[in-house]
């Protein structure tokens, strides 16, 4: 799910779980509408990463999968039609305003087979133990202030044998359509680096991160695999707009600049971008997604 950046405290250097948590829900409650509005994109640059995603989790036929940090569903009714009639998906996310999206699209397609919840995506162990024959989760594990603690609860509500998928960004190098704007906005608003440890876009990206930190949970037969997923658009103005409806948490790291110098920040960031729109292909965003899979 959620592009969730949040710049940390000048003084003192601590990182503030609650108050990240709060700020994430804020920021995915105004950004709904455009998410949503935005399905078809996401739809298009991040399907084979989702279809990798539900592969690598055994999805099929009769299965019961939950969906963390689902949004506003697009990859949730995927895994629905996947299942079929005899199965089941339940979507959680934080952000009660994203999940009524979620609901609607359901609604809209005719599938009686999905379920959506608001929980907390680190608070699956309030489910039934032992329930779901796979969990998936597009873009949220990477924005949970405690992975460790989230995928527990996940585990907890698989049944012995099932699988957990998951979907993350590898390293800020390899997805330059995300990480140049989040460069330019953190010099000019002269932020430092994340805090270790702190949530973010890239903090499962390196080598070798994603699967560690699904082993430390438990998780056995671990994969992982890379998903070339570029963003693709009709010009880099395009993308720009893209990110400034449906990316909260940029407009949150620009909140110590004023009106004039965040309209001259869009500015720096779009003609940046403008190095990947060529006359033949559009707009081409690098981005590269890792799929990262266990067995409970």
């Amino acid at each position: 799910m959620t592009e969730t950046l949040i710049p940390r405290p000048a003084s003192p250097a601590v990182f503030d779980a609650e108050k990240f948590r709060q700020t994430t829900r804020a920021q995915w409650e105004n950004a709904a509408e455009a998410w949503d509005r935005w399905g078809p994109l996401l739809a298009r640059w991040l399907g084979p990463a989702t279809e990798a995603m539900l592969d690598m989790a055994a999805v099929g036929p009769g299965a019961r999968v939950l969906d963390v940090a689902a949004g506003a569903g697009e990859q949730t009714l995927v895994a629905a039609r996947r299942v079929g009639t005899r199965g089941h998906v339940l979507a959680t996310d934080i952000s009660p305003a994203i999940l009524r999206y979620a609901a609607s699209a359901a609604e809209q397609a005719g599938l009686s087979n999905v379920e959506i919840r608001e929980l907390d995506g680190e608070r699956h162990d309030l489910l039934p133990g032992a329930t779901f024959d796979a969990a998936v989760s597009r873009v949220g594990l990477i924005y949970f202030p405690d992975q460790q603690r989230a995928l527990a609860g996940i585990r907890h509500a698989l049944k012995p044998g099932g699988r957990f998928a998951a979907v993350v960004y590898s390293t800020a190098e390899r997805n330059p359509f995300f990480a140049v704007p989040v460069g330019i906005i953190r010099r000019r608003a002269q932020l430092p680096p994340p805090l270790p440890g702190q949530p973010g876009p890239f903090s499962l990206g390196g080598e070798g991160v994603l699967a560690k930190v699904l082993e430390q949970a438990g998780f056995r037969d671990v994969e992982v695999r890379k998903v070339d997923s570029p963003v693709r658009l009709p010009t880099a103005t395009e993308c720009v707009r893209f990110e400034r409806e449906s990316f909260g948490a940029l407009h949150q790291m620009m909140a110590s600049l004023s009106d004039d110098e965040r309209t001259d920040t869009w500015r720096e960031i779009e003609e940046a971008l403008l190095r990947f729109e060529t006359p033949s292909e559009g707009f081409v965003g690098p981005c590269e997604m890792l799929v990262g899979a266990g067995t409970r």
